[in-house]
């Protein structure tokens, strides 16, 4: 099982669609809006780590009105 914690940044304004659009995507257990330096904190599990990888290279970081993104990724057996 492979973890991650993506931190988001969003245009003003558009937090709840973004949020609503990460409870869409698959391993994404938990999603918090938060206040400080990020908009969007996201909690993901998949099964393998490649998966986790594409999920958030190719479905996470192309959700319209995402700025930027920060990963933090658990270490194997750890989590």
């Amino acid at each position: 099982m492979s973890k991650a914690f993506v931190l988001i940044n969003c245009d003003l304004g558009s937090e709840m669609q973004v949020i609503s659009d990460l409870k869409k995507v698959e391993c994404v257990k938990k999603v918090y809006g938060v206040f400080g330096t990020y908009d969007i904190l996201a909690d993901l599990e998949c099964d393998r780590l490649e998966e986790l990888r594409q999920t958030i290279i190719l479905k996470i970081r192309r959700i319209d009105n995402i700025r930027s993104t920060k990963t933090l990724m658990g270490i194997n057996g750890q989590c």
